[in-house]
């Protein structure tokens, strides 16, 4: 019997101790392996976004081929977080819910793609999913045409030193000046506009998003935070020039308590930032902020 091919969001669950993303050059590899895994199967990907700690995609195909998807994904990606910074195993126990996203009931896919899209944007990190560069904002009713380098142009260790892998990916889709290979390469970014009509009917979905709602009900002021990896190597720095030692695990309780304060004040960090940036459990940085005050 052939499997029944659909939509379907998928979302990782976010990692309270540590984070998927460091920095840049981390978001760049991440970009680049969704680029790896859509050549290496047959799913189709409608919008994706990568966060600090979790990643969405809303993805088409079987329910097979998307779970091979995403773990193939995870797979690869830890693999370069071990080579990297030695962690073994850090993606291993991250939970991925899977959702079938009903195309037959009401404006379910619109509400789903607005959703993953705004993540950045509920995040405080910048005002609109076109401003943020670690997912597909910028691919939709974008009247400028995508400017980048063919990768058939670009020699095979070129592209493996770049892409972190020797996958062969489709000699015309292209590659940023940034270093990673842009989505509209390979999104079905048709499908998407052509399931919104217009820019504005888009941005109606984007706004009236759940997450969008959740900003307005928490009470934000919509000013752009930093971003977790700003935070991060201010956190070493400030251990050393407050405390001097080298890290927040060579702390003593008093001082993880008066860093925290310092995190929040310089940076506005919620508790949720500073648990991921300090590697703490939610719980955990929770009760040194109530310490603080």
């Amino acid at each position: 019997m052939k499997k029944e091919r659909k939509i379907w969001l998928v979302t990782t669950e976010h990692l309270e101790e540590g984070l998927w993303f460091r920095d840049d050059d981390d978001f760049k590899v991440g970009m680049n392996y969704v680029a790896v895994q859509v050549a290496l199967s047959n799913v189709v990907v409608l919008v994706f976004i990568l966060m600090s700690n979790h990643v969405h995609f809303v993805l088409y195909g079987t329910r097979e081929e998307v779970v091979a998807f995403v773990n193939g994904y995870k797979m690869r990606y830890a693999k370069y977080l071990q080579r990297k910074y030695g962690v073994r195993e850090f993606l291993r126990r991250n939970g991925v819910d899977i959702r079938e996203i009903p195309e037959d009931e009401g404006e379910a896919v619109e509400r789903a793609i607005a959703y993953v899209q705004m993540n950045c944007v509920a995040a405080n990190i910048c005002s609109h999913p076109t401003h943020y560069p670690w997912g597909c904002g910028q691919a939709f009713f974008h009247p400028a045409k995508a400017g980048g380098r063919p990768l058939g142009e670009i020699s095979a260790r070129a592209k493996r030193r770049m892409l972190h892998c020797a996958v062969e990916l489709p000699g015309e889709w292209l590659l940023c000046e940034e270093g990673y290979v842009l989505p509209t390469s390979y999104l079905n970014v048709r499908y998407v506009e052509q399931l919104y009509r217009t820019p504005n009917r888009m941005n109606y979905f984007l706004h009236t998003s759940s997450k969008a709602r959740k900003r307005v009900v928490s009470g934000e002021t919509g000013l752009p935070s930093f971003r977790d990896q700003t935070i991060l190597p201010a956190v070493p720095e400030l251990c050393k020039t407050l405390f001097g030692k080298a890290s927040f695990g060579e702390l003593e309780r008093e001082e993880q308590v008066e860093l925290l304060r310092q995190l929040r004040f310089r940076f506005s960090s919620d508790v949720n930032q500073l648990a991921r940036v300090t590697a703490l459990t939610y719980a955990a940085a929770a009760r040194l902020l109530e310490d603080s005050e």
